[in-house]
């Protein structure tokens, strides 16, 4: 064995272990020296003529030359001098890869004498290399349904210095294996992504390090339901909307992704028929839209409950209410009801008196199905409201049947919308006599001349009176009201017609012997009670020149008065007559 050699060349270490023995002419000694790797170009590692008791001055005509054995020359030697030394940087990585050891194998050549020399430079790691990922960023997908505590295993970082200068430690969890540890359970709703920076460190001096990315995407499992923005949504949509108008457009979310969050739109057991019949439902967007007319006056608020529904394995739901409120449009006329109407009604019908009750409606609502009722106005009548909605007709004047007889009575109803409608109806009142009219003569007093020596029947005149009322209140009887001359009735002298008035004379007058009558005659109505009234009647008898004249005896006074004779007839018809009856003989 030999001795070991410690040589100092730029702040680096080399050692020199010399064995040597003879065999023949080579040397089966093998001179070790150890070197670190990258020591620069020109750097000396050992003396070789001095570590093999060399002649220095021999060397060059000994033509002394260096062979390296399967690698490429980076040594060689000064054949002045004897100095091996550095002809290339050597990297122990390239060089030797991952081996422990890392050795050069030369051989040193003297001729004359022949001789051949082993050496073996071992080469030393220095920590010159930094761990490295073998990518920059190391992708993991990890289901937000794995139970803390589970362990996934990373890439680990390469580092091709050996021993203490290759990886020594990881930083994200301070193990010495790369490996990642969940120690919180993930939720990919909160963060779907996860950045960390994992730190490989080498156990050199200084230490290097080298990072690499962690990404971990969390895979969504089905663990959110879908939620609407509304538990309950009220929506008012208009009477009479086109059949295909939008109603509301529903929009649930899941804060899944994929399938999971893929929704569907369907109704709930708790919608009636009626309203899906109504409304259709999109199962695809949500959207509701309108299927059926609509009509507020039979249907003012429709009730449905929609469930949006995931396409997870495990599918989840969630749900909400929607109350769909019709509104009113003016779109039915007001109406008319007549609850009761007396007709026809006695003209003496007291003020006040309810003469009909009508009813009116609406089916519109607020103001559309705010009515007013009215009459024409200048009538006798006037509306009462009795109720909501109830109106009674009363007599607000004393009628008249001899004036007006029937009344056209129209109820026109109108509502307060825009525009307003309106109905009417039309009743006619009709008036039932009374009898409260006394029969009526043309004249108070009646002159009828009548001719003497009249033939007995005669019509003398027609007596007729008028009465405005109707029926048996109209129909007239005539009498002559009773009166006595000279002991003779007035029946006994004229008749009277007690249907038409007629008045005719029983008898032949003679104007010598009766000059003229004077009486009444009564008309009355059938009414209950019957209403008279009368009249005077003067009958004149007109004189005829029906009596010759006579001579009568003359007349003599007492006492010697004797008077002029004269001729008295016994009928002076006219003043001529008379005078001539006057003349004196």
């Amino acid at each position: 064995m030999g001795s070991v050699l410690m040589v100092r060349s730029h702040k680096r270490y080399v050692t020199l272990v010399f064995l040597f023995s003879l065999f023949l002419c080579v040397s089966a000694s093998v001179s070790h020296y150890s070197i670190p790797e990258e020591m620069k170009e020109g750097s000396v590692v050992a003396n070789l003529a001095t570590d093999l008791s060399l002649d220095v001055k021999t060397l060059n005509k000994r033509r002394m030359r260096l062979d390296i054995i399967a690698s490429k020359k980076y040594l060689d030697v000064n054949k002045e001098t004897g100095e091996l030394y550095v002809v290339e940087k050597i990297d122990r990585e390239y060089l030797c890869n991952t081996k422990l050891s890392c050795y050069l194998k030369l051989e040193m050549i003297l001729e004359n004498p022949l001789r051949i020399f082993n050496i073996e430079v071992e080469i030393l790691d220095i920590n010159d290399n930094a761990p490295q990922f073998r990518r920059d960023a190391i992708h993991l997908d990890i289901s937000e349904a794995t139970p803390k505590g589970e362990r996934f295993s990373l890439s680990n970082a390469v580092d091709p210095d050996v021993g203490s200068n290759s990886v020594n430690t990881y930083h994200l969890n301070g193990s010495k294996f790369a490996e990642l540890i969940l120690i919180k359970t993930l939720d990919r709703e909160q963060q779907a992504v996860h950045n960390l920076i994992l730190t490989a460190v080498d156990g050199g001096t200084p230490a290097r390090s080298g990072t690499a990315s962690v990404i971990v995407h969390v895979l969504d499992t089905n663990d959110n339901a879908p939620t609407f923005g509304k538990s309950v949504y009220n929506v008012q949509v208009l009477e009479n909307s086109p059949i295909g108008s939008l109603v509301i457009d529903l929009n649930a979310t899941d804060l899944d992704e994929g399938s999971n969050s893929d929704v569907t739109y369907s109704y709930s057991l708790y919608t009636s028929e009626k309203t899906q019949e109504t409304f259709n439902l999109n199962p695809s967007t949500g959207e509701i839209t309108i299927k059926d007319m609509l009509n507020y006056e039979d249907f003012r608020i429709y009730d449905m409950e929609v469930i949006a529904t995931d396409k997870g394995a495990n599918s989840l739901s969630g749900q909400c209410t929607i109350k769909i409120i019709v509104e009113d449009m003016n779109d039915n006329h007001p109406e008319i009801s007549i609850k009761s109407f007396q007709t026809p009604v006695s003209e003496s019908i007291e003020v006040d008196t309810v003469i009909s009750v009508v009813s009116v409606s609406d089916k519109d609502s607020g103001d559309n199905g705010v009515v007013d009722l009215r009459i024409p106005d200048n009538m006798p009548f006037k509306l009462r409201e009795s109720s909501d909605n109830y109106y009674e007709l009363v007599v607000s004047e004393p009628l008249d049947r001899e004036k007006v007889p029937e009344y056209v009575i129209t109820f026109t109803v109108t509502d307060r919308g825009s525009p307003p409608l309106s109905d009417n109806e039309t009743m006619t009142l009709e008036l039932l006599d009374v009898n409260d009219n006394v029969p009526q003569f043309p004249q108070s007093f009646y002159t009828i001349r009548v001719m003497e020596n009249n033939a007995p029947g005669d019509l003398l005149s027609s007596l007729t009176a008028f009465d405005p009322d109707l029926h048996e209140n109209q129909y007239l009887v005539y009498f002559i009201l009773e009166k006595e001359i000279a002991n003779t009735s007035m029946s006994m002298l004229f008749s009277i017609n007690p249907e038409n008035g007629n008045l005719y004379a029983l008898k032949t007058f003679d104007y010598e012997i009766e000059k003229e009558f004077l009486f009444h005659i009564e008309a009355r109505d059938s009414g209950s009670p019957p209403l008279s009234s009368n009249v005077t009647v003067h009958i004149i008898i007109v004189d005829q020149n029906d009596n010759a004249p006579v001579i009568v005896s003359p007349w003599r006074a007492h006492d010697g008065f004797v008077p002029k004779p004269f001729w008295l007839c016994k009928c002076v018809r006219n003043w001529d007559d008379y005078m001539f009856a006057a003349m004196v003989s």
